[in-house]
């Protein structure tokens, strides 16, 4: 498969929603629309699509803070699951968010998500002892 990894740009907005729609990435208190947008607004470079012939199949959303690095709407197409491309999604963001000072990568998976789980735990993460708190401070209605 030859797929292109590169920088979200403007007119992918679409595919991008349509995408992690059919991953059921989107939820009710997450406006995917917003999401891109504070997305765009901060390192935007880390913002990273899949295309496979111009058609977006996959999507990362990387970032760093001085501290740690974050990723978000780790994605790929359910017709191109369990091919590696999730796997160089996340290589190609743990390339960039090295090339930024970053020593380490946190993400959140939902508790019941034990299929995105075990994906991670085979690319080498490992579960943090940890609590993780949330507060919103804008609503996404």
């Amino acid at each position: 498969m030859m797929i292109e990894i590169r920088p979200y740009e403007s007119n992918d907005e679409m595919q991008v929603v349509q995408l992690w729609t059919a991953c059921g990435l989107v939820v009710a208190w997450n406006n995917p629309h917003r999401d891109i947008q504070r997305k765009l607004a901060v390192q935007p470079e880390l913002f990273l699509v899949g295309c496979l012939a111009y058609k977006i199949i996959a999507t990362v959303m990387a970032g760093y803070d001085g501290h740690r690095g974050w990723i978000n709407y780790l994605a790929v197409h359910p017709n191109y699951q369990h091919t590696g491309l999730g796997k160089r999604m996340m290589a190609e963001a743990e390339i960039r968010l090295r090339a930024t000072g970053c020593s380490k990568i946190n993400l959140q998976v939902r508790r019941t998500n034990a299929k995105v789980i075990e994906f991670y735990k085979k690319i080498g993460y490992k579960l943090d002892d940890v609590v993780s708190f949330g507060k919103r401070l804008e609503p996404d209605e």
